[in-house]
């Protein structure tokens, strides 16, 4: 019995010692783990038709976002920004609200429309491409967005409404409103910059797109530089001016 007493101890004694180096190891993971991931910064201009320059504010934001570079140097399709994720898009006052939504793709996106008339929700140009006819007060039509892009939204009723849904591949993104931004989190590797803002130049984009390479430490990816140009009044769903539509309308 007491040999079979000091064998329980001595196994028990090694269990302890196990436990506590599992413990302080998945401590030490941890913290490695965390410090894996960087903060990745970049600050931002934007320069107006005009020639005046202003910052991004909550009127007028700046989206951000990396997108992972896999060994060939094309996007990472293996990062899953998440899926199935629902926002809405609310049609009230003659509006939409929000003006601006970033989701992931794969996210449906609700269009309820809370006005006493008909609206008629469509996106005929970059992005996602639907046309959801016109529909009541109190109803709602819904919108899957599976595939990276900028998409911009309009009513083929009421030209003044307008919006913009930017649908993204990537979870490293932020939305400025502000001279700079912050993406938190990011893990090492190679990445592409890119920017998008209302009504800025095409080549101003261009030019602001740019591979970065995050590794532990916090990453500055400098200045941005945006150009603004007049905005342009958009057609119909048809590609015709809304100016042609019967002066004499329900709606």
């Amino acid at each position: 019995m007491p040999r079979i007493r000091r064998t329980v101890k001595i196994f028990r004694r090694i269990e302890h010692v196990l436990f506590g180096v599992v413990v302080v190891g998945s401590v030490f993971a941890q913290d490695a783990s965390a410090q894996a991931d960087a903060d990745v910064t970049v600050h931002l201009t934007v320069r107006a038709a005009d020639g005046k320059s202003r910052v991004p504010s909550a009127n007028a934001p700046v989206v951000v976002w990396l997108s992972p570079l896999g060994a060939d140097g094309h996007t990472d399709l293996t990062v899953k920004p998440g899926t199935g994720k629902s926002f809405q898009m609310v049609q009230k006052d003659k509006m939409f609200q929000p003006h601006l939504l970033v989701v992931p793709t794969g996210s449906i996106v609700a269009f309820p429309n809370r006005d006493p008339f008909f609206h008629n929700v469509f996106s005929l140009f970059n992005g996602r491409r639907f046309d959801l006819g016109l529909y009541e007060t109190g109803a709602t039509h819904s919108v899957p967005f599976y595939r990276e892009g900028v998409s911009y939204i309009f009513c083929n009723i009421h030209p003044e409404m307008g919006a913009v849904i930017v649908s993204l591949a990537t979870p490293y993104f932020a939305v400025a409103t502000q001279a700079s931004a912050q993406m938190h989190h990011v893990p090492p590797g190679v990445y592409l910059l890119k920017v998008w803002a209302e009504d800025a130049t095409p080549a101003s984009l261009e030019k602001a797109s740019r591979r970065i390479k995050v590794g532990e430490d916090s990453v500055d990816a400098g200045g941005i530089d945006l150009v603004l140009q007049p905005r342009q009044p958009h057609t119909d769903k048809f590609g015709k001016p809304y100016s042609q539509h019967p002066k004499d309308t329900p709606y």
